[in-house]
């Protein structure tokens, strides 16, 4: 079976895509009659196929927008709707024709108008198969995503392979720190339970001085009742009897076993929460040390969000575009080989100039030395590096004074998260859970 699809000037075959369990065709409908528009060639949201929809709702707008979108178009709970609910609200409302999938049009034409004037000067398939790989080596992705899918000479096998680029890049997203964030929440618990823990102790350690203060209280008592007994004794006959003496002694010596006994609990006591204190100071600097971690992640995942995400009002720069590194040089040391040139293109994207050395091979002397004092600032990511480079790098990073950044890891985002936080360093504007180390 064959569908023609509107604006293309071919036959095209159905593309069949397995969702779950359930085959699904991706396909442009072709019900909704053609309208005039004030660009009649391009595509509109509602003669796009369903199967589209969830991608494009969830790539090109942010839920933030999303939802001033649906409560423009007074929907009852667009204002306390989860971020799920408004979304397959949106898709549902985006395969009808009528006033709520003009919105939504509307506002991904606006939100996405430079990529679109950007693609609308393609002539050929050619063409935009080459704009839309400059769009994925810069992560600019959602503008990119909606220019080709409206886009007149979209073939199908160009919509295949976006589509295919957007749907896997939503799972390395999630799946790059999902194992981090779920030992964090771990140890959140752990945290909380021993600070119930100690809590429980320093009650008993209360209890048991309390006790420990009113046993003696009554003994000093019973001690000054017998002393006085004793006196008065002395008094009617000459000298106390055997007797009296025995039981004086005998009182004392329970009295003085039992604040021995006292004071020895209190000393365990005492040690114990000494000891649990030590173990709360170790938890708190590990909850400390993964609050950074997180907050390190979070900066990571803003990074990956901004880059395929970009907010870009009308006659504005957006947020990324306006970070300035101009006259920065940057020394990438390690990583792995098949990221270095998306590695030096982000670093350009910022105006910083990039060098690069593999941290383990290249071992010709004096070189990582040498790249290191003509870099303004050294990183490296810890899962991706040789121990000896590593050392060259302190050691000549503090003869030279020159900031070196340890990377979580030798990923995309650990590397433009940290670009960010530098860039936002040389304005004052630096996260306070974030800062590099000399």
């Amino acid at each position: 079976m064959t569908v023609k699809l509107p604006g293309l000037p071919t036959r095209l075959p159905m593309l069949p895509v397995k969702v779950g369990s359930a085959a699904r065709t991706l396909l442009f409908d072709r019900n909704m009659p053609a309208q005039a528009t004030p660009e009649p060639n391009r595509r509109r949201i509602w003669e796009i196929g369903g199967n589209f929809h969830c991608s494009i709702i969830g790539t090109c707008l942010t839920t933030a927008e999303l939802r001033q979108i649906l409560v423009k178009m007074q929907l009852a709970e667009a204002h306390k709707g989860s971020d799920h609910e408004l979304h397959g609200q949106a898709v549902l409302l985006a395969g009808r024709r009528d006033h709520a999938s003009k919105l939504l049009q509307k506002a991904l034409d606006r939100r996405h108008r430079s990529a679109i004037d950007q693609f609308g000067k393609a002539r050929n398939v050619e063409d935009l198969r080459n704009l839309w790989t400059g769009a994925v080596q810069r992560a600019d992705i959602p503008g990119a995503y909606w220019a080709v899918l409206t886009h007149p000479l979209a073939t199908e096998d160009l919509v295949r392979r976006v589509f295919g680029e957007v749907h896997m890049l939503s799972h390395l997203v999630g799946a790059a720190n999902r194992a981090d964030i779920r030992r964090l929440r771990e140890l959140e618990l752990e945290t909380a339970a021993l600070q119930d823990k100690v809590a429980r102790q320093q009650r008993q350690l209360r209890d048991a001085v309390v006790s420990r203060d009113a046993t003696i209280a009554n003994l000093t008592e019973a001690l000054s009742k017998a002393i006085a007994s004793r006196s008065l004794g002395s008094t009617a006959i000459d000298g106390p009897g055997e007797s009296e003496r025995e039981t004086t002694a005998r009182l004392v010596g329970e009295l003085r076993t039992r604040v021995a006994s006292q004071t020895a609990r209190c000393q365990e006591v005492q040690r114990r929460l000494q000891r649990l204190k030590a173990e709360l100071d170790l938890e708190r600097k590990q909850r400390h040390s993964l609050e950074r971690r997180e907050c390190e992640l979070r900066d990571e995942l803003e990074s990956a969000e901004r880059s395929l995400v970009r907010q870009v009002p009308e006659g504005q720069p957006s947020s990324d575009r306006s970070i300035d590194l101009a006259g920065v040089t940057i020394l990438y040391v390690g990583g792995r080989s098949h990221n270095v040139v998306q590695l030096r293109m982000l670093s350009e994207e910022y105006g910083a100039a990039f060098l690069h050395h593999d941290g383990g091979i290249d071992d010709r002397s004096g070189l990582l030395a040498s790249q290191v004092a003509q870099a303004d600032l050294v990183y490296f990511p810890v899962d991706c590096v040789s121990h000896n480079a590593v050392a060259v790098v302190k050691r000549m990073a503090r003869q030279l004074g020159k900031p070196y950044v340890a990377l979580r890891s030798s990923g995309l985002t650990s590397f433009v998260s940290a670009l960010r936080r530098h860039a936002s360093a040389r304005t004052g504007n630096s996260p306070n859970c974030l800062q590099s180390h000399r």
